[in-house]
């Protein structure tokens, strides 16, 4: 069906598709936005949780950095177990581990109890997050599937850009000591409603063939070290000083390359936790290192905003989580339209949105630069905005493009995968803009507005060099239908 809307798409179901497949859909989405949401809510809440639990700063570090740290760690198992046993299954399982661990913390007593808590809220996202791209890979089929990823894609630009504003609102609601706890019980009944709504609209569905296979230990071992000892230094950038730090790093690379080789072996006689092959297709190889780049920047930018905002303008958690509507806004808007011309434009829109936000972010820049003080609020709104806008046409079309030609059996680890790489990015990209705004606070003598300008720039490279590997992706596939008879 290349036309309609979800609503009226029962009416005119493609032969064998499931008729509850747009319900489903907004199920996962739901329950993806909770935990992407998680990513960047929390930012805001720092200063009550420091308050409330007279937590450390290294605790409130682990706070927001164990949870990336788990969420990319289980992202590539859990596509697979999704794969073998059912995605339904997987699903399930992990919204009801979300769902708990964010009530243990609401209540917790002190900062140990919170950072275990969040620990395992990162594992429980990241079981939840590659059943919603397998699931749409199961579900849909051509344009169909360009608008169930422009869906995804939204809830992903929107959730981690609305994060500070509803942080914000929610202490504000709170108020006091304990507001921020509200932060965490919002995602209690949404869990539970999660929960019962998917057992009513997904159908399980147990993959032929392959729940006997081997889960591929070594390999799952092997992924799990090696991802941790290259997060670890970017999510602890902050609070880890000396080379040990890069030691552990460059220790995660060669843990990493002695994963490739065991999957190439394992990959002879079984299914590897990551089968290879996936990145033998260009659209997929080239457009996971896309999403990588692109969330190193991206994902920063709320950050150091937030930072800039909250230390330096001393704006409250709801003025700064204002602060950012406008490139949630344009976020929300460009995905969904994204999501609608990405199987007509290909990867030339993606082109666009990269070079948009790469554009805005630098006016951004240019902003808090001419009007400095406690209007620059309004001075980068619209800046703001188009960079949202561009955002929108980044994130769902490069999803839809990058998981276009990989088998629908194998779409919850491609997905796991490509989320890794994404998380891994923005890791990094929080790490070396952070670095650089504290770096700069430093040096200026408590200068945030030019800490935070210069920050910016950083992430703007992060998103051109984004751009060049988009363009390459075109000119390639230009020159191969030239080619071609």
């Amino acid at each position: 069906m290349s036309g309609g809307s979800p609503g009226t798409a029962a009416t005119r179901d493609p032969e064998g598709a499931d008729p509850r497949r747009w319900k489903a859909l907004t199920v996962c989405l739901v329950a993806g936005f909770m935990t992407l949401l998680d990513v960047s809510i929390v930012n805001v809440a720092l200063p009550a949780i420091r308050t409330g639990l007279d937590a450390s700063q290294s605790a409130l570090q682990w706070v927001v950095s164990g949870y990336a740290l788990t969420f990319g760690l289980a992202l590539i198992p859990a596509g697979r177990f999704g794969d073998m046993y059912g995605r339904r299954n997987a699903f399930v399982l992990g919204v009801v581990l979300f769902t708990l661990a964010s009530a243990v913390a609401g209540i917790a007593g002190d900062a140990s109890w919170l950072v275990v808590a969040r620990l395992v809220q990162g594992v429980a996202g990241g079981v939840i997050n590659p059943q919603v791209s397998g699931l749409i890979q199961q579900l849909f089929r051509g344009a169909e599937r360009g608008r169930a990823f422009g869906m995804l894609g939204t809830v992903i630009g929107v959730s981690t850009a609305i994060g500070p504003l509803l942080g914000g609102a929610l202490i504000h609601l709170g108020g006091g000591t304990d507001g921020w706890r509200l932060v965490f019980y919002v995602n209690v009944p949404i869990g539970i409603l999660a929960v019962v709504l998917a057992y009513r609209y997904i159908r399980p569905h147990v993959p032929t063939g392959r729940a006997r296979e081997s889960t591929d230990p070594v390999g799952v071992l092997l992924l799990a070290g090696g991802i941790t000892l290259v997060l670890l230094p970017l999510v602890e950038g902050q609070e880890w000083h000396g080379a040990g730090k890069w030691v552990s790093a460059a220790a995660g690379v060669v843990v990493l390359a002695g994963f490739a080789a065991w999957e190439r072996r394992y990959g002879r006689h079984s299914t590897p936790v990551v089968d290879l092959s996936l990145f033998r297709r260009r659209s997929y190889a080239l457009g996971a290192l896309i999403g990588a780049l692109y969330f190193a920047g991206f994902t920063a930018i709320f950050f150091i905003l937030t930072l800039y905002l909250q230390n330096g303008l001393h704006y409250s958690p709801l003025e700064a989580g204002l602060a950012t509507t406008p490139f949630a806004a344009g976020s929300a808007v460009a995905a969904a339209l994204g999501g609608r011309l990405v199987t007509r434009m290909g990867r030339p829109l993606v082109v666009a949105g990269l070079l948009l936000v790469a554009v805005s972010l630098c006016v951004t820049a240019l902003a808090v630069w001419l009007v400095p003080g406690e209007h620059v609020a309004w001075a980068t709104a619209l800046p703001l905005l188009a960079a949202g806008l561009g955002s929108g046409l980044v994130i769902s079309p490069n999803q839809t493009l990058t998981l276009s030609e990989v088998p629908p059996a194998m779409g919850g680890a491609a997905g796991g995968v490509l989320q890794t790489g994404q998380r891994m990015g923005a890791a990094l990209g929080i790490a070396a803009i952070g670095s650089v705004f504290f770096a700069e606070v430093a040096s200026s003598g408590g200068d945030q507005a030019t800490a935070f300008r210069h920050s910016l720039l950083v992430t703007v490279a992060f998103v051109l060099v984004a751009l060049v590997v988009a363009v390459a992706d075109v000119v390639v596939d230009r020159r191969a239908r030239t080619s071609s008879p």
